[in-house]
């Protein structure tokens, strides 16, 4: 016969267990808990990890990658000086002739389209502003172009001042997305993406290129200089990436404008 004081270990020691079974139950509940949350933050941090190594974050890199060279841009507004004053005559044709380590590059510019874009070349190339300075840039997908016209030759240069935009109805209506075709052989101006910001920067077309009509056509090359940039384009940029230095090396030796 069980007396009343076994009964009363006999219910504790089984209230006891149970307080036992509840406490390793909790126990193994929350090492589950921690080890999904934990699980979840690993996911979540390798998909963080994943983005930015892929340069989700990254604006500048994902704005560059988007469309190879879609802005051949002088970064940087220069601060401003005075831009020339007008010393050209506005109903004549000017030749920019290029001298460069790759071969001559000759373009003819017709000032009653572009009389201050013309004024402003023929006042740099006297004082030789262009002389000894490199083509900084090549893009080889999206658009075809060399870029130029920067003395510090990383695209961060200009002469201080900044011209208007010329002749931008010129290559015809828009289509769809808001482009035009500058054909190959075309000379422009590079800008910084905001109305009348153009430089010294510009670019020689050596392949058709589709671009919004924000960039002054001002320029013709003629069939010599088309194919010296045809051949610095064979070779490619310099890393083997779509926009960058060209692996060919172009140095303007002598930029000179001369009335035709």
């Amino acid at each position: 016969m069980v007396t009343s004081d076994q009964r009363r270990r006999q219910l504790a020691r089984e209230k006891y267990e149970r307080q036992q079974k509840r406490r390793a139950e909790a126990r193994q509940k929350a090492r589950l808990r921690m080890a999904v949350i934990g699980a979840a933050v690993a996911v979540v941090v390798a998909t963080l990890v994943g983005l930015v190594a892929g340069g989700v974050f990254d604006k500048d890199k994902k704005d560059k990658a988007a469309d190879p060279a879609a802005n051949p841009s002088a970064s940087p507004t220069p601060k401003k000086s005075p831009s020339p004053a007008m010393a050209i005559d506005d109903k004549a044709k000017y030749t920019f002739a290029l001298k460069t380590s790759a071969g001559d590059v000759t373009f003819e510019m017709d000032a009653a389209k572009t009389p201050q874009t013309v004024n402003s070349f023929k006042s740099l190339a006297d004082k030789k502003f262009f002389d000894n300075t490199k083509c900084h840039r090549l893009t080889t997908s999206g658009i075809f172009v060399l870029q130029c016209g920067d003395p510090e030759g990383t695209g961060m240069g200009g002469p201080g001042y900044t011209i208007p935009d010329e002749n931008l109805d010129s290559l015809g209506k828009p289509n769809e997305q808001g482009q035009v075709v500058y054909p190959a052989g075309t000379v422009a101006m590079a800008n910084t993406g905001q109305p009348g910001s153009g430089g010294s920067q510009f670019f020689l077309v050596y392949k058709d290129s589709p671009l919004a009509p924000s960039y002054t056509p001002f320029g013709r090359i003629d069939a010599n200089g088309l194919k010296v940039l045809e051949d610095v384009a064979k070779a490619g940029t310099a890393d083997g990436g779509q926009d960058g230095a060209p692996k060919t090396p172009v140095t303007i030796e002598q930029g000179t404008v001369t009335k035709n």
